[in-house]
């Protein structure tokens, strides 16, 4: 298994391999056959079952005329396709995989203010909820109000700050209380899937919302 900060990357999400890491230094050959780069013993897995190729024109994923299919961003593949920075691929349903145009795109930094049990990346607008990425993606809307939340984490930030950066300011006017309520809940459970024990969106009475952070690990 390869890691090289200067190639793209893959990285294995929900399934047997999670957390496992390929730079792409050459093609990768992804099936149940020993001499795969990338192997996966699952029964929905043909033994040649995918392939990722790195050329001049940039990174692409095809199926091999898999039994149970490819899918890149949740469509099944039919022909190959050049995969962009955060796309989702999936090996059957045995194995989900992101792209990463590089190690630094994903931001598992050990310090400084944003290291924390979640991670976001405005870039590719991906979460992450202990080294876990968040699937399906959020909304842009509830993307918007964590992104808010996390540049300023241990802030309080207010309501109509919120509503502003999120409805933006020719509409806040009209966005009731409530609609704020709901997109915070919906974003609270979303959340909670990767995480249920910790609540990272917390209320200050009168004021508005902070973004309780913890280290990973805590």
């Amino acid at each position: 298994m390869e890691n090289d900060g200067d190639f793209p990357i893959i990285v294995a999400q929900d399934g047997p391999l999670k957390g496992q890491r390929w730079a792409l230094t050459h093609t990768l050959m992804i099936g149940r056959d020993p001499t795969c780069d990338i192997q996966l013993q699952d029964r929905q897995v043909s033994r040649f079952h995918a392939r990722v190729t790195l050329s001049s024109e940039g990174v692409a994923i095809e199926d091999l005329g898999s039994k149970n299919g490819t899918n890149h961003n949740g469509t099944e593949l039919s022909a190959p396709v050049m995969l962009q920075d955060g796309d989702l691929f999936g090996i059957a349903l045995a194995q989900q995989f992101v792209f990463l145009t590089s190690d630094a795109t994903m931001p598992l930094a050990e310090g400084g203010l944003r290291a924390g049990r979640l991670l976001m990346d405005q870039k590719s607008r991906q979460v992450w909820v202990n080294q876990q990425q968040l699937v399906p993606p959020l909304s842009a809307q509830q993307f918007k109000l964590l992104w808010m939340l996390y540049e300023r984490q241990g802030q309080v930030v207010g309501r109509s700050d919120l509503v502003s950066v999120v409805w933006g300011e020719e509409q806040m006017a009209g966005v009731s209380d409530q609609a704020l309520d709901a997109l915070i809940r919906r974003l609270r459970d979303r959340l909670a899937v990767l995480d249920p024990s910790h609540q990272f969106i917390n209320t200050v009475r009168g004021h508005g919302l902070r973004l309780d952070n913890p280290p990973h690990g805590e």
